[in-house]
């Protein structure tokens, strides 16, 4: 079958800096709500509503729910997907929201890691290896010499760092999973689906044995529940699959790079959160990482056409 696959125009660069907005924003959303709505319980919620919603779309499309070659597969990643927001949840309680979504967008940097030993099409060139370099690096100088107010601050600032890197490797092996099994030839409704269930059923059971089913239904909390639930886990997970079926995912790839940009954007200016010098640095060590690794065969396609 002929690759119909095209590049990026600008009704796509749109699209994708729609995207990049609003997952930028989760986090930052999450945390303003927390007070009135636990994050982790409201992560729960997203997924149950958004799988009751995506499972509409499937009715009207008359898509199987489950089907016996990717059930394995899709438990799978329903777990790893699941873990991935029980530690965002946990992250955000500890750390900022802008140390949040730098440290979950290492992503990139453990998939290409493991699909290089997993899937031989999927070896890394020289410039990815170069990419993973840098992303350590950047971890490295992130995590040390952090400038909080209060030495008190400095442990739970750092917990929290280490549960939303442990969140990266989570939505890392989630993306493993997919690639790796039945799951990868399966429609995305049915993909989106076994994660969004599995997700809601573990991540309400993690929230109600710590205690999180806090919920106070001020215009914040709902407002923010809304955000998640339609805007994040059904408008843009639908919208992103849409794109790769249409566009280059490597150009795509490319282009969702600046979703931690914009997440630290709105925790400095909506959340009025610090930024260590050391963070930003590391920051943007950590980007570039991910700019080669992800961006590895655009980038070679600017070289060779200079």
């Amino acid at each position: 079958m002929m690759n119909t696959r095209r590049s990026l125009d600008a009704q796509a660069m749109a699209t994708m800096l729609l995207l990049c907005m609003i997952w930028g924003g989760q986090q930052i959303s999450l945390k303003l709500a927390a007070p009135d709505l636990t994050p982790t319980f409201q992560i729960g919620l997203r997924s149950l509503l958004a799988a009751v919603l995506v499972g509409l779309v499937m009715y009207v499309r008359r898509e199987r729910f489950i089907t016996a070659d990717t059930w394995r597969g899709g438990v799978l990643a329903g777990l790893f997907f699941g873990l991935e927001f029980v530690l965002v949840g946990e992250a955000l309680r500890y750390t900022t929201a802008s140390h949040t979504v730098v440290f979950l967008y290492t992503a990139p940097i453990f998939v290409a890691f493991a699909l290089h030993w997993t899937l031989p099409s999927e070896r890394l060139h020289l410039l990815q290896w170069a990419g993973i370099g840098l992303a350590f690096i950047g971890l490295a100088l992130a995590f040390l010499g952090k400038n909080t107010p209060t030495v008190t601050q400095l442990p739970q600032q750092l917990w929290g760092d280490i549960l939303a890197l442990g969140a990266g490797l989570s939505w890392a092996a989630t993306t493993v999973t997919v690639r790796c099994s039945t799951l990868a030839q399966a429609p995305a409704t049915q993909t989106l689906q076994y994660q969004l269930t599995i997700s809601a059923i573990m991540i309400l059971a993690t929230a109600g044995l710590l205690g999180q089913w806090h919920f106070n239904p001020t215009p914040v909390a709902l407002s923010s529940l809304a955000f998640q639930v339609v805007i994040v886990s059904f408008f843009s997970y639908l919208t992103w699959f849409a794109l790769l079926k249409k566009y280059v995912a490597a150009q795509l790839g490319v282009f969702s790079f600046m979703t931690p940009l914009f997440g630290v954007l709105a925790g400095v200016l909506i959340l009025h959160e610090p930024l260590e010098i050391n963070f930003i640095m590391g920051a943007a060590l950590v980007l570039l990482g991910i700019l080669l690794v992800s961006g590895k065969n655009w980038l070679l396609g600017l070289w060779t056409h200079r």
